[in-house]
């Protein structure tokens, strides 16, 4: 019975050495090329973010004895409110110019959730004019939040612009 060793040779050990090799060259050339930017040179980006939740889409009203009779005892309540809420409506000038609108729907299977909104704008660095109106509430024509602000953007700067839900308010930080 001819019985052969199980053991790897020194030519394994030395092959299976080399391709660690080539893989750690490999990661060591494309962890430094090619170069990533973010931004191009001499650039400032504006991040327009809001998750926030609208008003209701209609008023709540009292239900009258016919239709509390109709309802099963324990949804009988005597004001009815609606659970679907407004959609937001987002406009964003920059320097005087429209540079965005946006219309997010609630989330929600009922469209009771908050709405979100998301967008990244690249422009050169600066000092620019920013304005930022949000609606969010149906049974309005005008908008109720409205931020404008001069602002003065170093290159590679981030600038946030977002909705402050306790205060009520359009925040830029």
């Amino acid at each position: 019975m001819d019985e052969r060793s199980t053991s790897p040779g020194i030519a394994a050990w030395l092959g299976q050495a080399a391709l660690y090799g080539l893989f750690a060259l490999a990661i060591g050339v494309f962890s430094h090329w090619p170069p990533y930017r973010a931004l191009g040179e001499g650039q400032a980006l504006v991040k327009l973010s809001f998750s926030h939740t609208g008003k209701p889409v209609s008023d709540c009203r009292p239900q009258s004895a016919e239709e509390l009779a109709k309802l099963p005892p324990n949804m009988r309540a005597p004001v009815r409110c609606p659970r679907e809420r407004s959609p937001i409506v987002v406009e964003l000038d920059l320097d005087g110019a429209p540079a965005l609108r946006r219309v997010a729907q609630p989330s929600g299977l009922s469209k009771d959730g908050a709405a979100s909104i998301y967008h990244r704008l690249a422009l050169p660095a600066g000092t620019h004019r920013i304005a930022v109106r949000l609606r969010d509430d149906a049974r309005s024509t005008g908008f109720e939040h409205v931020h404008e602000e001069t602002v003065t953007l170093a290159p590679s700067q981030i600038l946030v612009i977002d909705f402050d839900a306790a205060a009520q308010r359009i925040t830029l930080k």
